[in-house]
């Protein structure tokens, strides 16, 4: 039997090197779980894999797409928390990735999929929500009342950080560019959005918190971001470094946290797997009783039928999208 996928048949961008083609089905190995795909997330790390640039670099060919939802149709050995017939997301096992109509997960990070939400909000709870949990309450142990800043509060990893930060009872004030995306951010929960293009970030954020400055800060971006952030942290305040979509590392300044005193943390989800397994139970449990009780909904900005799949993730490598975009399931 045969199946739908789109496969990198040499490294490049996706536009260029993903080619549609009929393909064995995947049979799960020990550890991996075979699901029909009902949606695939669509992920920056997508465009690095395709290009060799991601920190995984499987030999074409190869099927990326590293986050789906979809129906569990058998199950690898030692695989006993998921059975056939469930409805799981989570993370898949390239070569087989997510941007096929079939595909393997990885055992351990494979979920039974929320009740609460639906195929695409659920193929994209796992990446942005585990790592936005992690950041914030593993690693900033943030507390009720604390001020939350969120860089790219209106992006995928920044919307996921706006939701559990207010569902943690922080006062969130997300930063962005746009008055498009100003919107977005006031409708995930932000207390205050602050227009990066057109007001002074560091001189804002002293403003509505009276002086104080931001407790905690999830930057995602780097760069600029990272330096504003500096300027307007809170005695005692913990950054947490999540990732450079600006494509600028900065460099710390460790005698200003010294002066300041505050803490700069960074934040590698995936090691979590590797050396704390698990925290991803707990961890999915927390965001399961999140979703059902109404708390965090992932934004799902666009959704591409699965034969324009290279046209998303060209979407999502340019920058500007808000939110998560999804392919849909192969016809």
């Amino acid at each position: 039997m045969s199946i739908r996928a789109w496969q990198v048949q040499q490294l490049g961008d996706p536009a260029d090197v993903l080619t549609l083609v009929d393909a064995p089905a995947p049979e799960p190995g020990p550890g991996q779980v075979h699901v029909a795909v009902r949606a695939s997330a669509v992920n920056f790390a997508d465009t690095l894999m395709c290009r060799g640039e991601y920190q995984v670099r499987p030999e074409p060919p190869f099927v990326p797409g590293i986050e789906v939802c979809g129906d569990v149709l058998a199950v690898g050995e030692g695989v006993t928390h998921v059975a056939v017939g469930d409805r799981v997301l989570g993370g898949t096992a390239v070569p087989a990735g997510g941007f096929a109509s079939e595909c393997l997960m990885e055992a351990d990070k494979t979920f039974l999929a929320p009740a609460g939400l639906d195929d695409a909000a659920s193929a994209t709870l796992m990446v942005s929500y585990q790592t936005g949990w992690f950041g914030l309450h593993r690693r900033a142990a943030l507390r009720a009342g604390e001020h939350l800043l969120v860089h790219a509060a209106s992006g995928g990893v920044g919307s996921a950080a706006v939701q559990l930060g207010t569902a943690a009872g922080a006062h969130v004030i997300g930063v962005v560019g746009g008055a498009d995306k100003v919107r977005i951010a006031e409708q995930m929960g932000c207390d205050v959005v602050i227009d990066r293009r057109e007001e002074d970030v560091t001189a804002r954020v002293k403003e509505v918190t009276d002086g104080h400055g931001a407790d905690v800060v999830y930057d995602p971006v780097g760069g600029t971001a990272y330096q504003q952030s500096t300027k307007c942290i809170a005695f005692e305040g913990r950054i947490i470094v999540v990732g450079f979509a600006s494509g600028r590392i900065p460099e710390p300044r460790l005698n200003h946290a010294m002066v300041k005193n505050y803490s700069i943390l960074g934040l590698h989800w995936g090691l979590y797997q590797e050396r704390d397994p698990d925290s991803l139970r707990t961890c999915h449990e927390d965001l399961v009783r999140l979703a059902d009780d109404g708390h965090i909904a992932p934004l799902v900005a666009e959704t591409f039928p699965f034969e324009e799949t290279p046209a998303a993730l060209a979407r999502i490598a340019g920058g500007s999208s808000t939110g998560r975009i999804v392919v849909t399931p192969a016809p």
